[in-house]
């Protein structure tokens, strides 16, 4: 069992954390953030899991180590929707031209479905990132789960129209 660990105080376990967050969104947002949550684990089964419960995103990001600029993506999650961010994306390849941000560093595609993740011309960008990070992704250990921050204030996780 991978290890899990929390900085945020709180005596709840990670995972009651996380699915604690994961409620604030609707239904069917709540329902991509596992959906994709979990395919990203399957994809990246070494990473270690940061989660950031911020002002404006729930992000979950996928490193290789506990430094967050060892980020190689994460989940985006907002009212307004789910995306996956490439921390180094602006250095990335982008054949297909579905890399959307114009900063010098964050790149990010919008998530319809967890089943985006497959598709090959994001699974394509997902090694590339693999690829050059800068401390490679371990071989064979487990990653865990580490609650790096919670906000006492956020932006709603709900439209206004949802449910």
């Amino acid at each position: 069992m991978p290890k899990a660990q929390s900085t945020s105080g709180t005596s709840a376990t990670p995972a009651q954390q996380i699915a604690s967050f994961i409620a604030k969104f609707d239904g069917p947002r709540a329902r991509l953030i596992r959906s994709a949550r979990t395919a990203l684990r399957k994809r990246l089964p070494t990473s270690i899991e940061q989660v950031y419960d911020n002002y404006n995103f729930l992000a979950i990001g996928y490193c290789t180590t506990e430094r967050t600029s060892d980020c190689i993506v994460a989940l985006a999650c907002a009212a307004n929707g789910v995306s996956l961010s490439f921390y180094n994306g602006a250095a990335l390849a982008d054949p297909h031209k579905i890399l959307l941000g114009s900063g010098k560093q964050n790149r990010f595609i919008r998530l319809e479905s967890a089943r985006t993740l497959s598709e090959p011309a994001v699974e394509s960008l997902i090694r590339a990132a693999v690829a050059q990070a800068k401390t490679p992704l371990p071989k064979t250990s487990r990653g865990y789960t580490l609650i790096k921050s919670i906000s006492a204030k956020q932006r709603p996780r709900r439209n206004a129209t949802a449910d």
